[in-house]
């Protein structure tokens, strides 16, 4: 019987024999913290512990990206207190001028296609995009993990998610993941693997996998892991030096506890309504709908092809005066490239606020919260109730919400 990426992926990391339903011994490549929660899992490696080192400081990180720069004491002292620790120890931070920890992991060629991850991130599942396993965890599983270098993990079923259909302009990767979402739900693939197939899929970039797989946190699922091309692989050599990679395929005879088709023919852009990323509709069910807010990046859609597009569409225009659209990059990377090119001067003319590089709106108190009875269009991956604020957050690609700031109401794109 054939296996699964995600149980090949285990098995190469196990000497237990791996099938779905079945808790195994995992070796782990990457093991890693950040600053949401990093303070908890020192403190609870040195209660457990002591002073004894990692299992592997070369495999070992602590990534900062929540609140960066911190903002208020807890997250100043919290930061400071891993800081200390990780120096003690030898362990490599990317700390708050980095970026966000799962992009940062590929882009430094950290996390690698068939390799296996764990942090304190939720959505670190985003590393599917190259064909890893990534996993949040709590930060006594990650204290654990940081001292054994090895978790045990049950091993998932995988459910087949074939994309049919071309994805065509103005429908973005996002709206791709929307229509995803819409067919699944929230809970369609509650404690699963997915794999993903389809040409459009294939047809992804690197930035437009990582916001397919970004968002299976949004389905329920474990992770959405998508087979490698030989851009993404050639990418990934390049930047970790490893010339001998190679991706991680599921056979032909794998079993698959269920099987999804996804027809975006005659795709329309997509919006994600609240109070949950599953209560998905066309962008013109609710256009005219005025605006209050924009928030252009997270995990999601904070790469440079997500932002590049954005000022191609805002040159020579501005944004309503009372709309507060703010961008956060990825990473320093992405960034930097912004800031070579011109987009970020493109952006700041057109009235966007453009802040460092991090989690952004996703986490309490930076940029992308909103007010009681604001209306924000953001392409996050999270809009429940009180998780960015006591106001309404719709998710949308990037191109929907910025033709949202020009127009201050939502409104669909044109082609």
């Amino acid at each position: 019987m054939g296996k699964t990426i995600i149980e090949k992926i285990i098995q190469a990391h196990s000497d237990e024999p791996v099938a779905p339903g079945k808790i195994v011994w995992m070796g782990l490549d990457v093991r890693s913290a950040r600053d949401f929660g990093g303070a908890n899992v020192v403190k609870n490696y040195q209660a457990n512990y002591g002073d004894a080192p990692v299992a592997d400081v070369g495999k070992t990180f602590f990534t900062f990206d929540c609140v960066v720069p911190a903002n208020n004491i807890p997250y100043a002292v919290n930061q400071h207190l891993a800081r200390r620790w990780a120096a003690g120890q030898g362990i490599q931070i990317y700390d708050v001028n980095a970026g966000i920890g799962s992009h940062v992991m590929i882009e430094a060629g950290l996390a690698l296609p068939g390799g296996t991850v764990v942090g304190t991130d939720s959505h670190l599942n985003i590393l599917g995009a190259i064909g890893a396993f990534g996993q949040g965890m709590g930060d006594q599983d990650i204290a654990f993990a940081f001292k054994a270098g090895k978790t045990w993990f049950e091993v998932p079923p995988t459910i087949k998610v074939t994309v049919k259909g071309d994805l065509r302009h103005p429908c973005t990767p996002k709206d791709l993941t929307l229509a995803v979402l819409r067919v699944l739900g929230a809970s369609g693939a509650l404690g699963k693997a997915i794999e993903f197939y389809g040409p459009a899929v294939e047809a992804l970039d690197l930035p437009g996998r990582i916001t397919l797989s970004s968002m299976v946190t949004e389905m329920g699922g474990i992770v959405g892991l998508i087979p490698p091309s030989k851009a993404v692989l050639d990418y990934c050599r390049e930047r970790s030096g490893r010339t001998d990679l190679q991706g991680v395929y599921a056979d032909p005879d794998a079993v698959y506890v269920e099987e999804v088709v996804v027809d975006i023919t005659n795709l329309e852009p997509l919006i994600a309504c609240p109070p949950k990323p599953d209560n998905v509709k066309t962008v013109r069910e609710v256009a005219g709908l005025r605006v209050d807010s924009v928030f252009i990046g997270s995990c999601t859609n904070g790469r440079y092809e997500d932002l590049r597009p954005v000022a191609d569409l805002v040159r020579g225009k501005r944004i309503q005066p009372w709309v507060m659209a703010s961008i956060v990059p990825a990473t320093h990377e992405v960034w930097e490239q912004i800031l070579k090119d011109g987009t970020l001067q493109t952006l700041f003319d057109a009235g966007f606020i453009i802040s460092n590089a991090g989690c952004g709106g996703c986490a309490a108190g930076q940029i992308g919260m909103t007010g009681d009875k604001e209306v924000q269009v953001g392409t996050g991956n999270r809009n429940f109730a009180g998780k960015q604020g006591p106001g309404d957050t719709y998710l949308a690609s990037p191109l929907v919400a910025a033709w949202a700031a020009l127009a201050g109401e939502i409104t669909v794109p044109k082609a």
